[in-house]
């Protein structure tokens, strides 16, 4: 047993099943006397994480979000099982990326919408 593990287990952390998808994720304490359920074995690097997304282990094994911008290049972090679990709609991770996304799906219909049809040449007699 690794001292992650162990110190998981001292302060009550636990490896659950998601109701979503079925895989597991790791309980842990935040520093607000909180719980999060995290991806177990996975510690991206921190700046490719959104920073209200990063969660960083303490020395004693709680987690806290860690919101520093930019990050040092080589923190590693955690993240919620949340944001990798297949069967939960992934939140907004960045809303001016949502609004372009959403601006160019409707820009993509509007090339894809059939030519209104063309006035005829002809132009009626006013008499």
């Amino acid at each position: 047993m690794g001292a992650s593990e162990k110190l998981t287990r001292r302060l009550g952390g636990a490896r659950l099943l998601c109701p979503y998808c079925g895989l597991p994720q790791e309980r842990v304490a935040t520093l607000e006397h909180d719980w999060v359920l995290l991806e177990p074995d996975m510690t991206p690097l921190a700046h490719v994480v959104p920073a209200e997304y990063r969660w960083i282990e303490t020395s004693d094994g709680q987690v806290a979000v860690y919101g520093v911008c930019p990050p040092d290049p080589f923190q590693r972090c955690r993240i919620e099982h949340r944001l990798a679990c297949p069967e939960q709609r992934l939140p907004d991770l960045w809303p001016w990326l949502t609004s372009l996304r959403g601006e160019n799906a409707r820009q993509a219909e509007r090339l894809n919408e059939p030519e209104p049809p063309r006035p005829s040449e002809d132009w009626p007699d006013a008499g």
